[in-house]
């Protein structure tokens, strides 16, 4: 399994603008491949942060799925991302 979490920040006057953007890429996400879970939220505390959540079944679901990335109108909004890719071997229910 793969987690792909972390945070985009985006100048806290576009954030809802930049999400209300992403709702086509997150149903595209839901409906491919592999594709377990799939989300983007704006952070509770945090005016300009946007939390980063996917869960696939596989590496090769999330690079089919990935592409070439955020549109470029998109990428020219972000001003930082740290977003990791975890590899998972194990999973529980908590």
């Amino acid at each position: 399994m793969i987690i792909v979490a972390g945070a985009l920040h985006v100048d806290p006057q576009e954030r809802q603008e930049y999400l209300d953007s992403c709702v086509d890429v997150i149903v595209a996400a839901r409906r491919a491949p592999g594709c377990v879970d799939f989300h983007l939220s704006a952070d509770l505390i945090e005016p300009g942060r946007i939390n980063v959540f996917e869960q696939w079944e596989s590496a090769e679901a999330v690079e089919q799925f990935r592409g070439a990335g955020p549109s470029s109108e998109q990428a020219a909004t972000i001003l930082a991302a740290s977003v990791f890719q975890h590899e998972v071997h194990h999973s529980s229910p908590l």
